[in-house]
């Protein structure tokens, strides 16, 4: 199959372009083209003629986006209009990487794929736009959520904790007021590959590991599976002002799976487990 992944250089975009290797790939990040720029865009695509275009270029900052919201739009909602409609050009199935964030995080369950969206940042306002246009220029989307992502090489929570273990800062508060589903890149890439079976899946669909954890709490496991002799103190989110907002709740609920008989997501427990087993050092 012929698959351009956007976003290419990025932590989940290396993980899919290693993991992918039996297609035919083009892996495609800023110097190969600005997908701001929808003349570029069009002739990449055009260029390469894919069958899927899996869409991880996007600005994933949460507090540049809050703090530049222009580049955050021109990115994560035009670049993503642009890149949908180069897929409707060429017929292509896109399949567009989102987030927690287009949820509000106020809500004392896990989200759904089709719950209300109500986001509270900069950064999860333009993804939800994103979402939108990918739907409105091109159908055949998948817009697929993901949420407290890490893999190979970072950067991410596990190797801020680790490197914060590695200086000896002592005492490490850690926030234990914010829940989620700390989810590995490989455990991604591998439902991706499943989805890539099941084009009549469209629209959102949710891929976190399962289980759920505070920031707190996935700490403590990454210490304890790296062998670091380091305990993180639970602290509250005012702890640590940001100038953007975060999600008391970032649980998402991987519905659609269900609804389609297919494998669950891993565990985040085990899925954290295999990666210090392939990656000692993060």
């Amino acid at each position: 199959m012929k698959i351009m992944i956007t976003g290419a250089h990025g932590m989940l975009g290396r993980t899919i372009t290693r993991r992918f290797k039996e297609h035919q790939l083009q892996a495609a990040d800023i110097e190969h083209f600005d997908i701001t720029d929808p003349k570029a865009t069009t002739d990449a695509v055009s260029q390469f003629a894919p069958e899927v275009v899996m869409h991880c270029a996007a600005m994933t900052a949460v507090d540049d986006c809050q703090t530049n919201e222009d580049a955050a739009w021109e990115v994560n909602v035009n670049g993503t209009a642009n890149i949908a409609e180069a897929c409707a050009s060429v017929g292509a199935r896109l399949m567009a990487i989102s987030t927690d964030y287009v949820f509000s995080g106020d809500s004392d369950l896990p989200y759904g794929e089709h719950d209300t969206t109500g986001p509270q940042t900069v950064y999860g306002m333009t993804k939800m736009l994103g979402e939108m246009a990918a739907a409105k220029y091109c159908p055949n989307s998948t817009i697929v959520r993901i949420a407290w992502l890490y893999g190979p090489g970072g950067p991410s929570f596990v190797h801020t904790m680790l490197r914060l273990a590695d200086e000896g800062v002592a005492p490490l508060h850690v926030v234990d007021d914010q829940v989620g589903n700390p989810t590995s890149t490989e455990a991604v890439a591998d439902h991706l590959k499943l989805l890539l079976d099941h084009p009549e899946i469209t629209g959102p669909v949710h891929l976190t590991c399962e289980g759920h954890a505070t920031w707190c709490e996935f700490a403590a496991e990454i210490f304890r599976l790296s062998g670091r002799d380091c305990i993180p103190i639970p602290c509250s989110t005012e702890k640590f002002p940001l100038p953007a907002p975060r999600p008391a709740n970032s649980r998402l609920d991987n519905l659609v799976l269900t609804k389609h008989n297919m494998p669950p997501m891993p565990h985040w427990r085990r899925a954290l487990e295999e990666f210090f087993r392939e990656n000692p050092n993060g």
